[in-house]
């Protein structure tokens, strides 16, 4: 690929210019010669304006045959206020390999939310010379996934609350007739996806008046107990005061009044349902599974027993394909599902890693990232989404800074809009060795799996040759496969060439198969309790109603299912503040929620929250509109 048309030299400068002005000074390559250089032809996707395209998913079926090339996850150090550079050291990593080590590489990220868009954290799209461009396309609506995820669980929201108004209300009899009105000649009829319901009640007959009325009763009634509904209402954007509402309040639904709230939509089982699918046809059988509450009688009730699996799956049927972009040096992206790492299993989609797998071919990269620190992304990377798609990575990334390490060696609190303490701009060697207690567990966690680990560390102008030998050398006593100082935000691919390089012999120097932290078939607790203890807790607390959903769960026969922890991405353990690597603390779970469709149960750790808030300046402040030029300013 070294001489491709679709790669750019960049002209770097220095100091490093803000993300937004970088990615407005490159003018991008239309999106065909990127397809292009993947040998993708007009047919196998579909523009979306010059710079986007959804790559379509029969491209997975025309190479079902062909071979892999290298699969590769970044993840990172427990996340501090200073920022590591994660997705910088992604695009950074793979634009060393595609433009200066002639591989064929292709980057798989998560579509970026608007709740840290516009609140606390900015975009994601990389940052300094190592993005992803259009950067504000790619930051905001793109392709408009998002958008149909919230559609898409808005109204099976409303299908749920419909349903429990109008069997409050009617009769058996009359429900059934409702729900198989006649046609013009009379005749009643099942609509197809009723007979997904009478198949699960074991009901053979296929005309609606062959009902008796014991039938008609089972099939015709859900009987939703509406304190068992777990369906939240979602939108984008971090809207604290949505957390905890009341429902039904209007006129006509009088007595109808439910508390409930909202998560913020990356939260929603509709975004894991699209990152962990395989196929359209498995996507709508996965939709369709997803449990919304319980009977009365304590039966789980689904999308499709709702009658709504199908349009849902209408609504999504274009967001199943992954979205074709570029970096600043013409490097292939897909971007595809964005779940939170600290709520949902944070990682991007299996059917983006499986098409980019094959078309880079044995001998290429793909490189993925996995949210937040090693022991949220990584650790569901490994253990929900490897499991589910059959893949298996060679090598893991751990990306880390000199000033992330000295926060948690226990120096001063970093507080947003407030100098830096003079500890994170000078040398302070011991410091950065305290830090390197988490370096070291997420190696050793990571490496648990099986895979080799590279540590990449993001070079800072301030730190010294010292501090960078402290952390390579505890990351090579603990044993990493190598550790590697990268200056991609300032040089581009240019400054991560050594990365590509340890990465390449990494993956081919893997000795062991993929191990998983524990075994499906043990039982919920067992599993949490094997999460906890790779975090460093000596015992976990549950709650009454965690208890209680745990008990639910297992009667309903969701035990077999992979563990997905909703956890504080600040902390090893449930409280933020407790930096480094803390051991000898009990893991509280406030509640167990499941995610049928998905493939998953969610233990609810601590406070944790599944709608964030805005802090008082949040990231709005900066956006806006050049009106003459027509260009985003203020992203970052």
């Amino acid at each position: 690929m070294s001489s491709s048309k679709t790669l750019r030299k960049l002209e770097v400068v220095s100091p490093v210019p803000a993300d937004i002005d970088i990615a407005n000074s490159v003018e991008p390559f239309h999106i065909s010669e990127i397809a292009n250089e993947l040998n993708l032809t007009s047919n196998h996707y579909d523009l979306y304006g010059k710079y986007k395209a959804k790559v379509l998913l029969s491209v997975l079926d025309e190479l079902e045959g062909s071979g892999d090339g290298y699969y590769v996850v970044v993840g990172g150090i427990t996340p501090t206020p200073l920022g590591e550079g994660k997705s910088t050291t992604t695009v950074g990593l793979c634009q060393a390999l595609g433009a200066f080590l002639d591989k064929k590489v292709v980057t798989c990220l998560r579509q970026p939310s608007q709740g840290p868009t516009f609140g606390i954290k900015g975009g994601a799209a990389g940052g300094g010379y190592s993005q992803v461009i259009p950067m504000d396309e790619f930051n905001l609506h793109l392709t408009g996934d998002i958008h149909a995820i919230t559609a898409a669980n808005n109204l099976l929201a409303a299908a749920i609350d419909t349903r429990i108004f109008h069997e409050s209300a009617q009769s058996d009899k009359a429900l059934l007739n409702r729900l198989c009105p006649p046609n013009k000649e009379g005749k009643r009829s099942f609509s197809d996806i009723m007979f997904r319901r009478l198949k699960k009640l074991g009901i053979s007959k296929t005309r609606p008046e062959d009902l008796t009325p014991q039938e008609v009763k089972k099939f015709a009634r859900l009987d939703i107990d509406p304190d068992s509904v777990t369906w939240r209402r979602v939108m984008d954007v971090n809207d604290r005061f949505l957390r905890k509402i009341t429902i039904g309040q209007g006129p006509e639904e009088k007595g109808m009044v439910r508390e409930t709230g909202f998560d913020i939509s990356v939260a929603s089982e509709i975004m894991a349902v699209l990152a962990l699918t395989t196929s359209l046809a498995d996507m709508r059988e996965r939709l369709g599974k997803m449990v919304i509450g319980n009977s009365r009688a304590g039966d789980p009730v689904t999308a499709d027993d709702l009658g709504v699996g199908g349009a849902l799956t209408v609504l999504m049927k274009d967001a199943i394909n992954p979205t074709l972009m570029q970096t600043l040096e013409g490097t292939p992206v897909l971007v595809h599902a964005g779940p939170f790492a600290n709520i949902a299993h944070g990682n991007s989609s299996i059917v983006a890693d499986k098409i980019s797998l094959k078309l880079v071919g044995p001998g290429g990269f793909v490189v993925t990232e996995a949210g937040f620190g090693a022991d949220i992304g990584a650790e569901k990377f490994m253990n929900i989404k490897c499991r589910y798609s059959g893949l298996i990575p060679q090598c893991a990334v751990i990306v880390a800074t000199i000033r992330a390490l000295k926060m948690h060696g226990g120096g001063p609190e970093v507080v947003a809009g407030k100098p830096l303490d003079h500890a994170y701009l000078t040398e302070n060697v011991p410091l950065v060795e305290a830090g390197c207690v988490n370096l070291v567990r997420h190696i050793a966690n990571t490496k648990a799996y099986g895979v080799n680990v590279v540590v990449a560390v993001n070079k800072f102008s301030t730190d010294t040759e010292a501090e960078l030998n402290a952390v390579r050398n505890a990351a090579l006593a603990a044993g990493a496969y190598d550790a590697v100082i990268c200056t991609h935000h300032a040089h581009g691919g240019k400054g991560a060439v050594d990365l590509g390089l340890a990465v390449q012999k990494a993956c081919e120097n893997v000795t062991q198969p993929l191990k998983f932290l524990y075994p499906l078939e043990i039982s919920i607790k067992e599993k949490i309790e094997a999460i906890a203890r790779s975090y460093g807790a000596s015992g976990v607390e549950y709650s009454q109603q965690a208890e209680k959903q745990i008990e639910m769960y297992s009667k309903q026969g969701f035990s077999g299912l992979p563990i997905c922890m909703a956890k504080t991405q600040y902390s090893f353990s449930d409280n933020a503040s407790k930096k480094g690597a803390p051991t000898g603390f009990v893991l509280p779970i406030r509640d167990v929620r499941a995610s049928i469709g998905a493939g998953f149960i969610y233990p609810l750790v601590g406070t944790m929250s599944t709608m964030p808030g805005l802090p008082t300046r949040p990231c709005f402040y900066d956006i806006d509109l050049n009106t003459a030029t027509g260009k985003v300013v203020g992203l970052s």
